[in-house]
């Protein structure tokens, strides 16, 4: 049986359900949400390790049309953020139209419509909207013998919660964002903690800090105020771009702050040398803890940054032939970034697949939009990632483009419309061009920002304003249109 909507949007993160919430809004309620999972949250849903928490201020990482004045601290902890978009689906009347524990499977463009397979039955939508973000798929490297390995193994992203650590010798694989939050927090745990690092990442102070209940009540009682700072907020990150892609030489100065964190919470000069990037502060993620370098200090914590050679059912022999025994593996390696599942479920016009129209890399006009697939949006699309400010700037202004064409569909009574390849085209060139002098390309290191060919196919390489500027109004002559 099929179930026939307007449109459909899939998944519940922060694209999904402000996508969800703004269709409402604007008098659109013939929409499902379909969403693998049993809640909403997305990647805040999923990633629930010790530590788990934002690195983005909270006042900017919320929705502009629902601040919550409840935050506990300046960066949000996990839970609190899973449950603000709790709070904002029941709020806004969303959690109707969401059609839980829907995992699809396949989009096809067939006949001038998607058809969407899913576990639970197909549906069929004039417009899909995709929320599937990019921090959706664990990245699992291919380890020799690790199906061997007689000991536990997880991914950070899908925490083991029903094992106990205390006692434990525990391989970290990775020394990303994940794992500088929930290595300080197993490491009073574990008995030894054996943390294998490909590359040291630059990591600044966390300035975080409770939020007075004085605070608070001031943010309730005049919103205003909390508008204010989320301004303050907004320009002051706004700021870093000019560090990050206008002019990489004011980069050095900020790693300077790196460098004394960095000498000051490590004294041992081993250590510390296994610990300091080579690379132009920037190039990779830049990364805020108080406790990650301290725990690296502890003697129960030992850095090995010799490869994995392989994994026996007992341990981890690395690249020098050292082995370690172990008995908990866990993955902090991120995601499948440049790699997205979604790239083998679609496919537009003539059958062709996300992944075939991106054979040279991800493009998408706006990072939104992709040629060859008719009545397709994307959210947190290529190039739409930021290495400086809050994602939800950019999904909100991605929303505003999509509902400013649904209503231009509507006035000039249209059926279709697809990005008309030349302007796609001009769109990803000009970004590209503007991505050459980035530190993203210029800072010295391999990140997870880059595709197989080397290519930055994940940042936004200017201003987030500018990026607004860019998707204030649907252009329907940069499409082509089929008229009803």
């Amino acid at each position: 049986m099929e179930n026939k909507h307007r449109i459909v949007v899939i998944g519940t993160g922060f694209a999904g359900i402000g996508m969800a919430v703004r269709l409402k809004q604007a008098g659109y309620d013939d929409f499902v949400v379909l969403e693998r999972a049993n809640d909403v949250g997305g990647t805040w849903r999923d990633n629930t390790y010790p530590g788990c928490r934002c690195d983005v201020p909270s006042h900017l990482y919320s929705f502009s049309f629902a601040p919550n004045p409840e935050w506990s601290s300046t960066f949000s902890p996990q839970p609190e953020i899973e449950q603000y978009l709790r709070d904002v689906t029941d709020r806004y009347d969303v959690r109707r139209h969401i059609r839980f524990g829907h995992t699809v499977e396949s989009a096809n463009w067939e006949d001038g419509e998607w058809r969407i397979r899913t576990d639970q039955g197909d549906f069929v939508a004039q417009f899909m909207l995709s929320g599937m973000g990019p921090l959706a798929e664990p990245s699992v490297p291919k380890l020799p013998g690790i199906e061997d390995f007689e000991g536990e193994v997880f991914h950070s992203a899908r925490w083991n919660h029903d094992l106990d650590l205390a006692g434990r010798k525990v391989a970290v694989i990775g020394t990303g964002a994940s794992a500088i939050q929930f290595v300080p927090a197993i490491q009073p745990e574990v008995e030894e903690l054996h943390l294998f690092q490909r590359t040291p990442p630059w990591v600044m102070p966390r300035p975080d800090r409770k939020i007075s209940a004085t605070e608070k009540a001031v943010y309730r009682r005049f919103p205003l105020v909390q508008k204010a700072v989320r301004a303050a907020i907004y320009w002051g990150r706004e700021s870093m771009v000019l560090g990050f892609a206008k002019l990489p030489a004011i980069m050095k100065q900020a790693q300077k702050v790196a460098e004394k964190h960095l000498q000051h919470q490590i004294r041992d000069p081993k250590l510390r040398a296994k610990v300091t990037p080579d690379f132009t502060l920037g190039c990779k993620r830049v990364l805020i803890s108080d406790d990650y370098y301290p725990a690296l200090a502890r003697p129960n914590v030992d850095v090995i940054t010799d490869g994995v050679a392989e994994v026996t059912p007992t341990g981890i022999v690395d690249s020098a032939g050292v082995k370690r025994e172990v008995d908990t593996i866990i993955y902090g390696t991120g995601f499948r970034v440049t790699d997205l599942p979604v790239m083998d479920m679609v496919h537009g016009r003539d059958g062709l697949s996300l992944r075939d129209a991106w054979a040279d890399g991800m493009e998408a006009h706006l990072g939104t939009a992709v040629a060859g697939f008719p009545n397709f949006f994307l959210l947190i699309g290529p190039n739409t990632g930021l290495g400086h400010s809050s994602m939800v700037f950019m999904i909100e202004s991605q929303i505003a483009y999509i509902l400013d064409a649904l209503r231009e569909i509507d006035a000039k009574g249209l059926r279709e419309v697809e990005v008309r390849p030349e302007v796609q085209r001009a769109f990803v060139d000009g970004v590209r061009t503007s991505m050459k002098n980035t530190i993203w390309t210029r800072g010295g290191c391999t990140s997870w920002y880059l595709d197989a060919q080397g290519r930055n196919t994940t940042l936004w390489p200017s201003f987030t304003f500018r990026f607004r500027q860019l998707t204030r109004r649907f252009d329907a002559d940069e499409y082509q249109t089929l008229a009803m």
